[in-house]
């Protein structure tokens, strides 16, 4: 199973009055780590939307245990949980560096569809992309 790091340092606007991260800014985060996780491998979202496959959202989840702020600086740790040809499951860590504390656990599910938003089983319509992706599960 591969694993990829992403590194953030929280900046002031993703703060809120309390000072502490606003609990909306995770999920840009799990983007940003999602997406360097596929072009790690070898692909990237663009590409793959040029190739007439998408992976839109279907499930979204953080649970929140201790709070980020300003200017810490963080790991967002991601990896595929489940994948099946029209399906993927990515869990995330987010980890503050500074004591290697866990600070909050996510998870996206996504299903592969074409231009028209139909599910597709990408093992048959882009085997190329399946054996890359079946490669690092």
């Amino acid at each position: 199973m591969y694993v990829h790091e992403t590194k953030i340092k929280v900046r002031y606007v993703e703060t809120d009055q309390m000072g502490v991260v606003h609990h909306s800014k995770y999920y840009p985060w799990f983007e940003i780590a999602r997406g360097e996780y596929i072009t790690k491998i070898g692909m990237t979202y663009g590409g793959m939307e040029k190739e007439g496959i998408l992976m839109p959202v279907l499930e979204s989840w953080c649970k929140y245990i201790d709070g980020a702020k300003y200017e810490d600086e963080l790991i967002i740790k991601v990896w595929i949980e489940e994948m099946n040809p029209v399906k993927m499951v990515f869990n995330y860590h987010v980890i503050r560096r500074e004591d290697n504390k866990i600070i909050a656990k996510g998870s996206t599910k996504h299903t592969f569809v074409d231009n028209n938003f139909k599910i597709v089983n990408i093992k048959k319509v882009k085997p190329e992309m399946w054996e890359k992706l079946e490669k690092i599960y």
